[in-house]
């Protein structure tokens, strides 16, 4: 019989559960028992990728935390049960420590308590402040009565490991889905509990507002959950007294969080009043100073005087913040005052905001959607958010607004949908009647968002607190495949509703014609029958610049006459002096860095060479060769972080030099069986919603209203018919 079994349980939330498994793989132990009680197609793909090794026990999509910790109790043969969830971590090593204590402990140890450490999106491995309670109680067996302060300790059932016979006589009790209250029963049904004063687990607070709100019953169970709990210390004086403590601490704590509607706040500080009353032991004291005045407006029920204390504590906190940026608010005051009024009129219903690349243009998915928009829904008016500069290059007949200037911020303030492939700036205010659609410019290999915080080139210069309201903001996020969906999940964690609809830019690849190529390459100067091959790099957090990591002229040469390389820079670089002036005159080497849509550049090539620029995601839908040179992948895997193992995971052969780069392109590895069969793999995984109509999708389900059930279904790649090649259309 193992000592100790670890229970893992849950769904894939936000990607953790890839981390914690991966820590378990990593360190086998004698008498230590893994079972996975994996929730959903995701939890399951990535316990059988990441840990096929472990004893994995499947379970369907909508099941809760209680019913797969039972399940997953129910698999394990352990003494010792220690449950994990799958969202939170195991510090390296605290498994092999946890099994050696517990297997020292006697029979009668009903539960063994643990440290932790808390980690968040903004930090991590915090310490915990259980550290100095469990150090005081020593390693030898405990009764509660004689150390009721011992249920002060951070209610987290993953710091319990309990005794599998302990479990399954109060299984009834303790597998419930308020993991506090399971977490205080332990203790309070417990004969004997012992104490590991050392972290073995990792907490992982997930953001508030990338979980559903809390319903009103869910904050009144808050107070049901400790009238259970007092229910099991009857005749314990010293258990009760304490635990008094933490439930009035927990109650006021929670009511002053805020964010419950006002009805939902009245009867949630009604009920805690009554339970404050009704359970205080006879004899216990209030403590002195602003603690004891909340304490006893509470036991009084006097919720206007407690919002009146509340009030004047953060009047005084405001008084002194507005001395300190008064100064700094005076040069934008008339703008904030016209914005303002601007938000205080009616949102028009016909009014939809456009912006893409930081107010370059009409460009990627908005583009895509305004376009459909004015084919499905005409009486919704679009306007365009575009600098200055840009503004000779819209289509004729676009209207917009440049930033900062009256018509922008009214705009802004009044229009029903904003639409943005980037964020609208932290001072755009989110209406509760307006509608913002985050449409994204790429799918993610590189990290992103909050998984930039652990990668210094990334996170540069960048506010993590001000994303995530921006983030915030967001109504729904567009996807082209599950990949993103989940890493978007994860990098951008909130309550937005993901669209899984595929990239309306993606579109044209599936509705193009060969009319359409053979202009496009008209425009470009490729003679008819001349292979065109589209480089296209990313930029590196790690240059200050950009130059090509390729010797364009060599390069041009070893292909010869009879192909055209068309040079596309990152738009990072647009307006920089261009190391590839000296070549434009060849014929042979093209800068198309300015041309845009960059749709069109992918329509007109034979094949795609990039290194790690998300493009190949999108050019993959034209199911046409893409070849990876990936020279200097280790640095950027170190420097910016990625998602999955490009090379091992490529669309097509991969070069690591530009000998053999030019190897690939001059023979037929670029195109033979072999690139075909990984594009083929690559396109299912990562073209899986894209099939030529998701701008309609977007523009019935958002602006139109209509239900899943009346869009188009998404085909099956099988079914897809991408526009046709080059050669074909030549032909």
């Amino acid at each position: 019989m193992p000592e100790l079994s670890v229970i893992v349980h849950g769904p894939n939330t936000q990607d953790h559960l890839t981390g914690l498994l991966d820590s378990l793989a990593a360190q086998p132990l004698a008498g230590v028992e893994v079972v996975v009680a994996a929730v959903g197609d995701w939890a399951q793909e990535t316990a059988q990728r990441h840990a096929p090794e472990l004893r994995i026990l499947p379970l369907p999509e909508s099941t809760g935390d209680a019913a797969s910790r039972a399940a997953g109790a129910r698999l394990a043969t352990g003494r010792r049960l220690l449950f994990v969830h799958s969202k939170d971590g195991l510090p390296p090593g605290s498994v092999r420590t946890v099994a050696e204590r517990a297997a020292e402990l006697p029979d009668t140890v009903d539960v063994l308590l643990l440290d932790h450490v808390r980690s968040s999106w903004r930090a991590s491995s915090l310490p915990s402040p259980d550290g100095p309670l469990l150090a005081r109680a020593g390693r030898t067996g405990l009764a509660l009565d004689d150390n009721a302060y011992l249920l002060r300790l951070t209610p987290l059932l993953g710091t319990r490991v309990l005794r599998a016979g302990f479990w399954r006589t109060h299984e009834a009790r303790l597998n419930t889905d308020d993991e506090a209250y399971a977490a205080l029963a332990a203790l309070l049904l417990a004969d004997r509990l012992a104490c590991l004063p050392h972290p073995a687990l990792e907490d992982r607070r997930l953001r508030p507002a990338s979980l559903p709100p809390p319903t009103p019953e869910q904050r009144y169970a808050l107070i049901r959950r400790y009238e259970s709990l007092h229910a099991l210390a009857r005749e314990r004086p010293a258990v009760r007294s304490v635990l008094y403590e933490v439930m009035v601490r927990d109650l006021l704590r929670t009511f002053a969080r805020g964010g419950m509607p006002e009805e939902v706040a009245r009867e949630f500080f009604r009920r805690a009043s009554r339970a404050a009353v009704r359970l205080r032991p006879e004899g216990h004291q209030r403590p002195a100073g602003p603690e004891g005045v909340r304490r006893a407006l509470l036991e009084q029920g006097a919720y206007r005087r407690y919002r009146a204390f509340q009030a004047a504590n953060r009047a005084r906190r405001t008084v002194r913040s507005t001395v300190r940026t008064r100064g700094r608010r005076l040069g934008t005051r008339l703008r904030e005052e016209q914005y303002r009024r601007a938000l205080h009129r009616p949102v028009d219903e016909h009014l939809a905001v456009f912006a893409a690349y930081w107010n370059r243009g009409v460009a990627c998915n908005p583009a895509a959607i305004a376009a459909k928009l004015a084919e499905l829904a005409p009486h919704i008016h679009p306007v365009w958010v575009v600098t200055a500069e840009n503004t000779a290059l819209l289509p004729p007949g676009t209207d917009h607004v440049v930033p900062g200037t009256r018509r922008y911020w009214e705009t802004l303030a009044t229009a029903k949908y904003l639409v943005n492939n980037v964020n609208f700036p932290n001072s755009v205010v989110k209406r509760p009647d307006a509608v913002h659609v985050q449409t994204h410019h790429g799918t993610p290999l590189k990290r992103m968002g909050l998984d930039q915080m652990s990668y210094p080139a990334a996170a540069q210069g960048l506010d993590f607190q001000a994303l995530l309201e921006r983030v915030d903001k967001w109504d729904y996020s567009i996807s082209s495949n599950s990949h993103t969906t989940r890493m978007w999940e994860r990098a951008y964690p909130s309550r937005y509703v993901s669209l899984d609809y595929g990239y309306p830019r993606n579109d044209i690849y599936y509705t193009a014609g060969a009319d359409e190529i053979r202009a496009v390459r008209e425009r470009l100067g490729i003679a008819p029958g001349r292979r065109a091959v589209l480089y296209a790099p990313t930029h590196r957090d790690y240059e200050a610049g950009w130059t090509p990591r390729v010797d364009l002229a060599a390069l041009a040469d070893r292909l010869g006459e009879d192909t055209v390389l068309l040079v596309r820079a990152h738009y990072f670089y647009t307006g920089t002096a261009s190391p590839l002036t000296g070549l434009r005159r060849s014929g042979r080497i093209i800068d198309v860095s300015s041309y845009d849509p960059v749709e069109e550049l992918c329509l007109a090539a034979d094949a795609l060479v990039t290194d790690y620029s998300s493009i190949m995601f999108d050019y993959a839908n034209l199911d046409r060769p893409i070849v990876i040179h990936a020279d200097d992948w280790e640095t950027y895997r170190t420097t910016r972080g990625v998602y999955f193992d490009l090379i091992a995971d490529a669309p097509g052969p991969v070069a690591r030099t530009q000998g053999q780069l030019a190897e690939i392109l001059t023979t037929d590895a670029w195109r033979d069986e072999s690139a075909a069969k990984a594009r083929a793999v690559f396109r299912r995984r990562f073209c899986e919603y894209d099939d030529g109509r998701a701008a309609e999708r977007v523009v019935r389900r958002v602006f139109l209203g209509q239900d899943e059930s009346e869009l188009p279904p998404v085909l099956p790649l099988e079914q897809r018919t991408p526009a046709p090649a080059p050669e074909e259309v030549d032909a």
